[in-house]
């Protein structure tokens, strides 16, 4: 008899081989992109499509490609990635233009953009889906977590996402974290375990799992938390490579991770199948912060 093989499974192995970290501040905004290789390694830079602008999110959909989504000056644009790394030109938005939001996918095959400040300017708990054909949908009416900007988010268990951390303005940075069910609703506040920080970036890795890492308190940090294929946040690991603020990240190579740039910063850390976070791998691209990074094919 052949094996039974567990629908999120067959997800993740069909896709999230490469990545690619995309647009962002180097003083002005930028549009340039940066693929990732199944192997790791970081392209040099590609001229940007779509409006240049940082604050944005991005995440995959249908298995084997992704999307960047609002950012800027509270957009609400989106563009797509081919399962060859070929990034659309904008798409006109949909649902509440905002900046600082985070991104995973979940389903095996969809994708949630969450939180973020609009334009009022007020933080938000606002989450947007992205069907497996990478059509936004509008607001979900239902709002749940604390109303936040630049919080982090990733995905875990195979088919489900969290969002984690954030900034609520002035010096209060939070650690709670909201998951996300396989079917896109996102629960209520989970208490902080690691370090309240803002400006956070997180990424899947081993296949089921996750790691929010980086960040801002009142200074830049670097810690990381693991997350389990249940969801739990880890307490706090000790910084691995440059500490930095508002960097991105990635799964690449169907089971690992890498986190890139942030603000002055263009190097990278490749993160293992087992979650150990590497030493710096020297710059490539264009430093930059305020970028999105998803993988694809």
């Amino acid at each position: 008899m052949f094996p039974i093989i567990p629908a999120n499974s067959v997800a993740e192995e069909a896709g999230n081989e490469e990545g690619i970290f995309g647009y962002g501040h180097i003083g002005p905004d930028t549009a340039i992109t940066n693929l990732v290789s199944d192997v790791g390694v970081v392209a040099s830079d590609v001229a940007g499509v779509g409006t240049a602008r940082g604050s944005l999110a991005a995440c995959e959909y249908g298995g084997d490609k992704g999307i960047f989504g609002y950012g800027g000056s509270q957009l609400s644009i989106t563009n797509k990635v081919s399962n060859a790394g070929v990034v659309a030109d904008d798409t006109a938005g949909v649902g509440t233009g905002r900046r600082f939001p985070a991104a995973c996918s979940y389903g095996g095959d969809k994708g949630i953009f969450g939180y973020g400040r609009d334009a009022s300017p007020a933080y938000t708990a606002i989450t947007n889906l992205v069907s497996n054909a990478g059509v936004v949908a509008s607001d979900q009416a239902a709002v749940t977590g604390t109303p936040r900007e630049m919080p982090g988010a990733c995905e875990y268990g195979g088919d489900k996402g969290i969002f984690g951390f954030g900034w609520l303005g002035g010096a209060t940075n939070t650690g709670v974290t909201n998951l996300v069910s396989n079917a896109g609703v996102v629960a209520t506040d989970v208490a902080a375990v690691g370090t309240a920080r803002r400006y956070v970036a997180a990424c899947s890795y081993g296949g089921d799992k996750g790691i929010f890492g980086f960040g801002y308190t009142d200074t830049t940090v670097g810690m990381t938390n693991l997350v389990s294929d249940a969801g739990v946040v880890a307490s706090d690991v000790a910084v691995v490579g440059s500490t930095r603020n508002n960097p991105a990240g990635t799964q690449y190579g169907g089971d690992k991770g890498i986190f890139g740039f942030g603000a002055g910063l263009g190097t990278t850390n490749l993160v293992s199948n087992l979650g150990a976070v590497q030493a710096d791998v020297a710059a490539v691209g264009t430093a930059r912060g305020g970028l999105a990074a998803c993988s694809f094919n």
